[in-house]
């Protein structure tokens, strides 16, 4: 069995070596490595190019949602699963629009972040229910809502087949060269699809357009109620 290569980046000795014990103790998971600050969390993530990578926000030196996204630029391959104790969307929609692929908080680690990681890990943006209807909700300071949820179906529907794709993976979190790679397209016509799309929607942001996968239900809410 492959096993997922997991990178653990917190500033908490206890919680990290908490988390390590717990995630080795599982047969399909492995620690590769960890990180106690930001700039150690995007070296780490640039020389071991792990499957997962758990990232706390607040570390010294840099934050996590900074570090964010110089570990996207580093490690375009792994996934981010941020695990904090912030239970803010504003956290929430920041973390999403640098890339992160799923948001767990600390309290809930357990069952559900080996959930989250193998949901992660098999392609899949993870969300609790709350968090899910959380970054559905536009800020309060947005001046124009997204449209009704039947209006979005209907706006969806005017992509085309391959535009629709290129939504999914974007929404998803992968960049515009890994987005090439799966679609075995150029760089550029992935940029053109992208542009179309956004246009096509209104769309003006990665969050916007996260917001608008949740209405449609391109992204996988995940329920863990039963935890």
């Amino acid at each position: 069995m492959n096993k997922i290569r997991i990178l653990v980046a917190d500033d908490h000795a206890i919680l990290q070596a908490g988390l390590e014990a717990m995630l080795n103790a599982e047969a399909d998971m492995h620690v590769v490595g960890s990180a106690s600050d930001g700039h150690a969390a995007v070296r780490q993530a640039a020389l071991l190019q792990p499957d997962i990578i758990l990232l706390d926000i607040n570390m010294p030196g840099l934050n996590g949602l900074e570090a964010l996204e110089q570990i996207r630029a580093q490690a375009p391959k792994s996934r981010v699963l941020i695990l904090t104790m912030h239970d803010d969307a504003q956290y929430l929609r920041q973390a999403m629009a640098n890339g992160a692929a799923g948001y767990v908080l600390k309290q809930s680690a357990g069952k559900e972040l080996l959930t989250a990681i193998r949901t992660v890990c098999q392609g899949g943006v993870y969300l609790h229910p709350n968090h899910a209807r959380a970054l559905a909700t536009p800020p309060q300071s947005a001046a124009s809502a997204d449209a009704q949820p039947s209006e979005a179906v209907r706006r969806f529907q005017l992509l085309s087949e391959r535009e629709r794709e290129v939504f999914r993976l974007v929404a998803l979190g992968y960049r515009n060269s890994e987005i090439a790679d799966r679609l075995s397209l150029s760089v550029k016509t992935v940029e053109t699809y992208k542009s179309r799309m956004m246009d096509k929607l209104g769309l003006q942001t990665r969050t916007a357009l996260v917001r608008f996968a949740l209405e449609v239900g391109i992204l996988q809410k995940t329920d863990s109620s039963t935890d």
